[in-house]
Order: C-alpha cells, then structure tokens, then sequence
C-alpha cells in the first residue's frame, strides 16, 4: 500500500508520499524502481493509493478529458471523477463492481488532490470532500493523522506537517518506506462573501 497526505496551513498547502511499492510479500524499494504515487495534471496534483495500475490509467483518462478536468472546487472535482468514470469503464476496462450490495458502481480509485483552491480526497463511488487541515490514505494513513494531528499547530508549514506525516507512515507501516516525495505551493486566497457576490461592483461608482 502507501502513505500519501495532504496539509493545508499558513496560506500554504502540501502534498506527500512515501516511495514503496508492494507486490503481495515482496517489496519494491525506491532504488530498484521510482515509484512516483504523485502525477501532476495542470496546476493540480494527485496521489494515489491501491493497484499499480491506477497511476498510468488514471493519468491517462485525465489527460483524454483535456480542457474538462476540472479540479479547482469539491463540485468540479466531482463532475470531472464522473466524467473519468465513464472513461475508465469505455476506454481502460474499468471493473466497476466491488460487491453485490454497492449502492453505485465503483471507480476503484482512492486519491488525493492538491492544488492551490484547496485539498480534497475522492473514493471508489466518487465521493468527494474538501479537506481544511490534513487528511491522509493508504496503510500508513493512521500513522500518519496522528502524527500530523501532533505536530499541526507547533508547524510552522504545510510542508513541514506532510513530511512529519509520511515520516511516521514509513517508520510504522510495513508497506510504507522513504524516501518521502513531497510538493509544496501557495494557497489561492478567498473571496470575501462581498466579493463572491459583487465581483465587478466598483465601490467609487461609474468613472467619467
């Protein structure tokens, strides 16, 4: 499995992961292979938790969706996971079903996104939420929360809270292992509730 976190803090957000992959028993260390969980799509980035295969699929579904991926609010992150669903099933062969009993069918995907509108987490049925300090995935994931949980507010960043996380996924987790892959950018700023409602209002009114 992994250790993968997300941290959003001071103006700034992260993103980590460890650099182990695991076939059943065997073990797949950085140096015989990169093991990058982590891709990049437009301003975005994006780790992975679970098969292999998703990394190269899901870079690729995303990558065909062009100009509709979308990834800048819980809406869009939605909208586009619907739209890579339909993808994974038509183009890459996607087996939707996990269990008799699933209320939808299954993407078979467990991510986490990091771009400068926020940090967000997507499960199997495209579940979506909006994160507002740290979250985590993988077999490390609790290692991880609770060291994150810790440390968060004595930190002085985002990126020093995602390292502490994956630091303790890869002490504690068998299938986790460093070294640690961590990206690190400016958060967009809010809008004020005025400025969301009146984005073009000129509070001098019309000029000569």
């Amino acid at each position: 499995m992994t250790t993968i976190v997300v941290v959003k803090k001071n103006e700034e957000i992260a993103i980590a992961s460890d650099a182990l992959v695991t076939f059943g028993e065997t073990r797949l260390p950085h140096g015989y292979e990169v093991n990058q969980k982590i891709f990049s799509i437009g301003d975005s980035y994006i780790g992975l938790a679970g098969s292999t295969a998703h990394f190269v699929v899901l870079a690729g579904a995303m990558q065909y969706l062009a100009d509709q991926c979308r990834l800048g609010s819980r809406e869009e992150v939605f909208n586009t996971f619907q739209r890579v669903h339909i993808i994974l099933k038509d183009k890459f062969f996607l087996n939707p079903k996990e269990d008799d009993s699933d209320p939808y069918e299954s993407s078979q995907i467990t991510a986490l996104i990091a771009n400068p509108s926020g940090i967000y987490g997507v499960y199997s049925y495209r579940e979506v939420f909006c994160f507002d300090r740290f979250w985590g995935i993988g077999s490390g994931r609790n290692f991880a929360l609770g060291a994150m949980f810790a440390a968060y507010d004595q930190a002085d960043s985002a990126r020093s809270v995602a390292e502490i996380g994956v630091r303790a996924g890869a002490e504690f987790d068998k299938s986790s292992a460093l070294p640690l892959r961590v990206f690190s950018f400016p958060a967009r700023p809010a809008c004020s509730a005025s400025e969301q409602q009146h984005p073009q209002e000129n509070p001098q009114g019309p000029q000569p």
